[in-house]
Parts: C-alpha cells; sequence; structure tokens
C-alpha cells in the first residue's frame, strides 16, 4: 500500500500516512495516460492561426498589365501567390482541436497517474491549513520546511479559499486545484502532489462513487 508523509502548516511531521488503495494502488495504463494527455493539450490549443488566400489579400482585381505584347508571363491580379505580398497557398486556417475521450478513460487515466506519483513517494499530506490573511511568506516557509521549496508542486484542497490561494499563486512552480477538478495532466505535470487531508478524503468518496 502507497503512503505519504504528513505534515502540519508548521513544517513539523507527524508520521505517514496511508493512502486510499482504490485510487494508489494498481497498475499504470500508459496507452490510457497517452490518449489523455494528447486530449488535455489538444483542448487547450486555441487554433487562431490564419493566413490570407488570394482573395482575401487586400490589392486590386485590376489586371497588372496587357496580356500581350510586354514581352512578360501573363498576370491576372496581383494577389496571385506568385507575386510578392500575394495570397498563401494552402496555408493554415481557423479550426477547432477539440475532441473528447469517453469519461471511462479519463477517470482510468487519472488514476493512472495517481498511482504513478504514489508510488514514487510524489505525495505530501498537509493538515491543519488555515490563513487568516495572505500570507505568501507563510507559505513559502512551510514548502521550505517540507523540502518542496525547489520543486512544482500541485496543492490540491477540497474547497477554495481565497487567502491560500493568494499565499500561493505568486510562488514560481505552485499551482492551485480543487479535488473536483484534479485531472492526469496536472497530475503528471507536477513533481509533488501536496493533498489537504480533506481533499484527500474528497477524493476517495469521488472514486468509491
Amino acid at each position: 500500500m502507497a503512503s505519504a508523509k504528513l505534515y502540519d502548516f508548521n513544517g513539523d511531521p507527524k508520521g505517514t500516512i496511508d493512502l486510499p488503495a482504490g485510487i494508489f494502488d494498481g497498475t499504470v495504463n500508459r496507452p490510457v495516460l497517452y490518449d489523455a494527455i494528447r486530449m488535455y493539450m489538444a483542448n487547450r490549443r486555441r487554433g487562431t492561426a490564419k493566413t490570407k488566400e488570394r482573395s482575401e489579400v487586400s490589392y486590386s482585381t485590376r489586371k497588372p498589365y496587357r496580356q500581350k505584347g510586354t514581352g512578360r508571363a501573363r498576370a491576372g491580379m496581383r494577389s496571385s501567390p506568385i507575386w510578392k505580398g500575394g495570397g498563401t497557398v494552402f496555408g493554415p486556417h481557423n479550426r477547432d482541436y477539440r475532441y473528447a475521450i469517453p469519461k471511462k478513460m479519463k477517470r482510468l487515466a487519472l488514476k493512472s497517474a495517481l498511482v504513478d506519483k504514489g508510488g514514487s513517494e510524489s505525495v505530501v499530506i498537509v493538515e491543519g491549513l488555515q490563513m487568516e490573511e495572505p500570507k505568501t511568506k507563510r507559505f513559502n516557509d512551510f514548502l521550505g520546511g517540507v523540502g518542496l521549496g525547489e520543486k512544482k508542486i500541485l496543492f490540491v484542497a477540497d474547497s477554495f479559499d481565497e487567502n491560500i490561494y493568494k499565499s500561493m499563486r505568486n510562488l514560481p512552480g505552485v499551482e492551485f486545484i480543487l479535488s473536483r477538478d484534479i485531472n492526469a495532466y496536472e497530475v503528471l505535470r507536477a513533481d509533488v502532489l501536496l493533498f489537504t487531508k480533506e481533499a484527500l478524503s474528497t477524493l476517495e468518496e469521488v472514486f468509491s462513487s
């Protein structure tokens, strides 16, 4: 069974805690993980790349010069792709890269990502996390105290707390996410998953349903 180190918000170790077997025990399904990450990355693309074709270039449609007698090649309009400043042939157009995979595959991919983190001892639990006001230094001192100061961290909470969010949002490499929004892409991007005890319980309830 996978386990994680438990700390209080002062950075003092409180032992270890067994991670829920239904979430962190199992095998990593790499093909499903690949499909899920590919989907998340594709859905983040804006697809706004666009070039102008010959009909969209801002040129007059007037014939540049007469058809015969000049000794030059025939030309119909200045917007021709073979002219400087003319339209682009086969250029990119606005498109939607989004696509979806089945919910069961998303869930399996998330479980595989969590199993991977649990097996590599990249999960840390914090208890008693409360802040009366936003204090970035306070949160940074906690991360340094538990040895996470230089790592890329995904902080997982069960509910949104403005003081906690404001305390971490300016720290480089620290991301905030709610347990109900966690996904395989964000899990794999992080070096360490930092859970509150409440968020871990919420995630266990979701997987047991």
